[in-house]
């Protein structure tokens, strides 16, 4: 292909945060790798292109939580970014992991900590806990019984002490 042809090709062009994002540089591998050894240098710059060579692993991973939360997608696209920073400056290139590898679950833990921590109702670890073992609880009951459990039958199979009012069942 031509430059000629390249120039009249659509572009599609989505814009994050004022990244438009079909001007993200690709780097090869060489490329990743040579930044990278600039990076452990201290090489600001090299920081910098590396980031942005990764962006579309944010933006990958942003599309996961994009279509199932109200968030705004450009926060989302920030938190993702606060993850790939953290992802550059703490991995290690002597385990032999590719770094999408190590990125992509950074950017993740960024978000869902965001996601959970901006809520305005807030549940300590523990209740939270006991909702996931009740959830599968019913699920397991389901199936071993075929029918809806009730509450008490979920609270048995859990072993939690549900306080349950029997003047105003809900």
């Amino acid at each position: 292909m031509n430059d000629a042809e390249v120039d009249d090709m659509p572009v599609y062009k989505v814009e994050i945060c004022g990244v438009n994002t079909s001007k993200l540089p690709l780097l090869t591998n060489e490329e990743k790798e040579e930044l990278f050894k600039r990076i452990l240098d201290g090489d600001k710059e090299a920081r910098e292109q590396y980031i942005k060579g990764n962006l579309r692993l944010v933006l990958s991973v942003i599309q996961r939580f994009a279509s199932n939360n109200a968030e705004n997608v450009d926060d989302l696209f920030q938190i993702g970014c606060i993850g790939l920073m953290k992802a550059v400056d703490n991995f290690d290139i002597t385990q032999g992991v590719r770094f999408s590898t190590y990125a992509v679950p950074m950017s993740c833990g960024e978000i869902k900590r965001f996601l959970r921590d901006n809520n305005s109702i807030r549940f300590s670890r523990s209740i939270r806990d006991t909702a996931y073992k009740a959830i599968y609880a019913r699920e397991a009951l389901m199936k071993k019984n075929m029918k809806d459990p009730t509450i008490m039958e979920i609270a048995d199979e859990v072993g939690a002490i549900f306080m349950v009012d029997m003047a105003h069942p809900a």
